[in-house]
């Protein structure tokens, strides 16, 4: 029973020690304290609720300030170091809502721009206090020591660096995003870039314009009088460019790389008809120097009209005896190389 009694009071104790602590952080001990700073920004953000134009806008402002320098003075009161580094912890958090207060915006707070600014901003906060000496009634600018020159401008190159680091990994990535066919190359030779996903044996949007472009071009020749056919081979050169240049607008209008496609024919004779093969080039980056360009094969042959049943090709084949027959490939392929010369 005592045992009971005694842990009970050893709950109650961290009950109460909790509590304190709790008191301790929430309650300001005088007027002018960071407590009061924190207050006063939940009290701004909560009135520019309320408020409309302009004087949101400033209320907000003022919030922002407020936390920023309350969150500044509580972790400059006992700073907590980053292992390594003279850099507080706290500056780390100040630096945060700096680059959030001045680089986010209503629709997006944190912006890469955030992301990249905040080892800088963190490491400037940092060295600032370096630069002043004085009480809080009276500052005046200093110069750093010599030893203490050394450390700023290692801590402030270093985090530049970092940012740059940062930078890079969001161009890459705007890179890939507006250009995805490059993640089709190969990496291996990098020394900056590691694909982790199973790389693409061909570029997607190259094969999309092709299986898009074929029943256009299928559209434009089956079953029409062998004549016609032989017309339209012989101008494919713009038909196709023409068919192409709509499909990857159409499909490929959201992307970059739109401009760094593109579609051309190639016909051949063959003994049964013709070969049209479709080539989508790709004339952007790529790891091989040579380049790449894909591509779909069709063959084209005539066969008599008999042989067909639907009206509207006996209609246009009234005085033709065979009509055209076209049949592509179901699947691309892909070729290191520039394309083969027109004939």
């Amino acid at each position: 029973m005592s045992f009971l009694i005694k842990d009970f009071f050893g709950v109650f104790k961290i009950v109460e020690d909790v509590y304190e602590r709790v008191k301790k952080i929430l309650v300001p001990p005088k007027a002018f304290s960071w407590q009061t700073l924190v207050y006063l920004s939940v009290f701004s953000w909560g009135l520019s609720y309320f408020a409309l134009g302009y004087v949101r806008d400033f209320i907000a402002l003022c919030g922002w300030l407020f936390l920023i320098a309350g969150t500044a003075w509580y972790t400059t009161d006992d700073p907590l170091r980053i292992p390594g580094t003279f850099m507080p912890v706290g500056a780390v958090l100040t630096g945060f809502l700096v680059s959030v207060f001045a680089f986010g915006n209503q629709q997006d707070i944190i912006t890469p721009r955030t992301i990249v600014l905040w080892p800088t901003i963190s490491a400037l906060i940092t060295a600032l206090p370096e630069f002043i000496e004085g009480t809080d009634t009276d500052s005046t600018a200093k110069i750093p020591k010599p030893e203490a020159r050394q450390k700023i401008i290692i801590l402030v190159a270093s985090s530049m660096m970092l940012s740059c680091w940062l930078q890079f990994y969001f161009v890459m990535d705007k890179w890939l995003q507006e250009y995805p066919s490059l993640l089709a190359d190969n990496f291996s030779r990098s020394t900056f870039v590691i694909n982790r996903d199973i790389p693409e044996k061909m570029p997607q949007n190259g094969v999309l314009v092709l299986n898009r472009l074929q029943p256009l071009v299928e559209e434009q020749i089956a079953e029409k009088p062998w004549s016609v056919a032989e017309r339209w081979l012989i101008e494919a050169n713009v038909n196709v460019r023409q068919l192409g240049q709509q499909v990857i607008e159409k499909n490929l209008g959201q992307y970059e790389e739109k401009e760094l496609w593109r579609v051309e024919p190639r016909a051949v004779n063959i003994p049964s008809g013709y070969r049209l093969d479709l080539l989508n080039i790709w004339e952007g980056p790529t790891s091989n120097p040579r380049g790449y360009y894909l591509r779909k094969s069709c063959q084209i042959t005539q066969v008599p009209v008999s042989t067909r049943t639907t009206n509207t090709s006996r209609r246009l084949a009234e005085d033709k005896n065979t009509v055209a027959e076209i049949q592509c490939d179901r699947t691309n392929k892909m070729f290191v190389g520039s394309p083969p010369p027109q004939q």
